[in-house]
């Protein structure tokens, strides 16, 4: 009998039926001498009774500046304790926060202020090129519902603060006891590749309970601590980084603003860190220092890789590390955002091949992309996911919420195949799919062959125009340290034999860098842009 790509996670345990000030609080109250955040570059350290006080005193404040419940309140910095204060005071009163990308230049934000209809911003004052404030007086005149801005850190937030006096804890308690679990709290963008980004919006029980699952497939306990050099605008810093520890009383520990694989490896170590996260090409940033020898990572046992797939290479260099707890996790901003996980005694083959089974209560299942009906398993086909994790829909665009939900089912627009035991493959974006003179081919098993080249540090592999066969692949590499560079008839011979010929990239283009997201993930419509443009392939 044929099994069907459809999985039910596990029922146990339950899920947290609370708002996230009520999970916080109960926390603080378990866990109050527990250490709770570490901000490396600031020097700032609180235990969980500190982090409780602060978050109360931020809520009061913001009461104080007439912000209601419901009210959207912007942020829009880089990674931060303050940055976290802000998201737990934001809850607490329950207002909405809307993540802004800190690299988002005045075209986008005056849409994101204006869409939202943000009336509270904090922001930074300057992070590498930009100047915030500057960015924020440009477009202030044209954004009508921004009533107050504040700078993390500066005059204007510590005046802020100066008015938690006009309001009672009391006056706090009562707010949050009219909160509903159920309640939107968040807006992320999705860096949407056409067209104006979408927002998310995820209730306290979307990402709360992703939170604490995502924590739960790591073994959390009050004893781990978090290395999150990953950014706190996008789900995986606030929600699988500080939910995930703030449910389980671990620490939460902040290397830097932006990522820096320095001192994110020196936060590991000194910290003694017990979980580290990232995206693949952070690991490879972290494990290519000169002086990676010297940081002492023996304390760290566990962690998240998550954005794209896990390179084999890259994990027998982790398991080499000490780190044999790793999990690969795979989801996306509007599935809160995790829906499938290892476990951490998955086997090498299940980290690299695969990206986990469906989380607890949740339901996933593979289907033909025209037709909706579910696939066997082993057959490649979209990837659908359904349960507490689905967000509420696209903030004011119900049109846009209607092309992606349908009974419940969040459609992904990513290819998976789901294997005998449950396991998820995910082989690309359905957009991204090349279609070579009527063969399909999924980059990512051609990516995963070109990393088996010594001299080939990461790979990444497109579609570009063909006047013969519609498609051909283009593969862009980038070499290891003191290698010389390949071209397309190096890597030809290379795979001969070893890939079908139609697999075999027909362009090489040897690259420093590839253009990335502020979260890591590589812009591949970028990258297929260039390539059209210097190859002369004309469109």
């Amino acid at each position: 009998m044929t099994t069907l790509s459809h999985a039910v996670g596990e029922t146990e345990p339950p899920l947290l039926e609370q708002t996230i000030p009520d999970n916080l609080d109960a926390t603080v109250a378990r866990f109050g001498d527990r250490e709770a955040l570490v901000d490396v570059a600031q020097g700032t350290r609180w235990t969980y009774a500190e982090l409780g006080a602060e978050v109360e005193l931020l809520a009061r404040a913001l009461l104080a500046a007439g912000v209601a419940k419901g009210d959207r309140v912007g942020i829009w910095a880089p990674n931060g304790a303050q940055w976290t204060l802000v998201q737990y005071a934001t809850a607490k009163i329950g207002s909405v926060l809307v993540n802004i990308n800190p690299s988002y230049r005045t075209h986008e934000l005056e849409f994101v202020l204006n869409q939202a209809g943000i009336s509270h911003l904090f922001l930074a004052e300057s992070f590498r090129s930009s100047d915030y404030v500057a960015m924020l007086e440009e477009v202030r005149d044209r954004c009508p519902a921004v009533v107050g801005a504040y700078v993390l850190g500066r005059e204007s937030w510590d005046a802020l603060l100066a008015r938690a006096g006009e309001v009672t804890v009391e006056q706090v308690a009562q707010v949050q006891a009219g909160l509903d679990r159920h309640d939107p709290i968040n807006i992320q963008y999705t860096s949407g590749t056409t067209g104006f980004p979408k927002g998310a919006t995820l209730s306290h029980r979307n990402i709360l309970n992703n939170g604490y699952f995502v924590g739960e497939l790591c073994r959390y306990t009050e004893a781990d601590r978090i290395c999150i050099p990953v950014p706190f605008y996008h789900c995986f810093g606030m929600v699988m980084g500080n939910l995930a520890a703030t449910t389980h009383g671990a620490a939460m520990v902040i290397p830097a603003p932006g990522f820096d694989p320095a001192a994110t490896l020196r936060a590991a170590a000194e910290e003694r860190c017990t979980s580290l996260y990232g995206v693949p090409t952070m690991f490879i940033a972290e494990w290519s220092l000169p002086d990676f020898a010297e940081y002492d990572l023996s304390s760290v046992r566990t962690g998240i890789m998550a954005g794209s797939p896990c390179p084999a290479t890259m994990m027998t260099k982790l398991i080499e590390a000490g780190i044999t707890e790793m999990t690969i996790a795979y989801g996306m901003t509007e599935t809160s955002p995790v829906s499938t996980q290892n476990r951490t005694d998955d086997t090498f083959e299940q980290k690299v091949g695969t990206v986990g089974r469906v989380g607890p209560h949740l339901e996933i299942k593979v289907v033909d992309p025209l037709t909706g009906e579910t696939l066997p398993r082993g057959q490649a086909g979209e990837f659908c996911t359904k349960g507490y994790s689905v967000m509420l829909g696209y903030w004011e665009q119900p049109d846009k919420t209607a092309e992606v939900l349908v009974d419940g089912w969040m459609h992904t627009g990513d290819i998976a195949v789901m294997d005998e035991s449950g396991y998820v493959q995910i082989t690309g974006r359905i957009k991204d799919m090349v279609i070579r003179g009527g063969e399909n081919i999924y980059p990512r098993e051609v990516e995963e062959f070109l990393y088996t080249h010594p001299d080939i540090l990461d790979a990444q592999v497109i579609g570009v125009p063909d006047e013969k066969y519609g498609e051909e692949l283009c593969a862009w590499i980038r070499m290891r340290d003191g290698a010389e560079p390949l071209d397309a008839e190096a890597v030809r011979a290379f795979a001969t034999g070893q890939l079908a010929h139609y697999k075999i990239p027909r362009y090489v283009m040897v690259v420093e860098e590839f253009p990335m997201t502020v979260t890591g993930k590589v812009r591949k419509v970028e990258m297929r842009e260039k390539s059209v443009a210097d190859l002369g392939l004309g469109g």
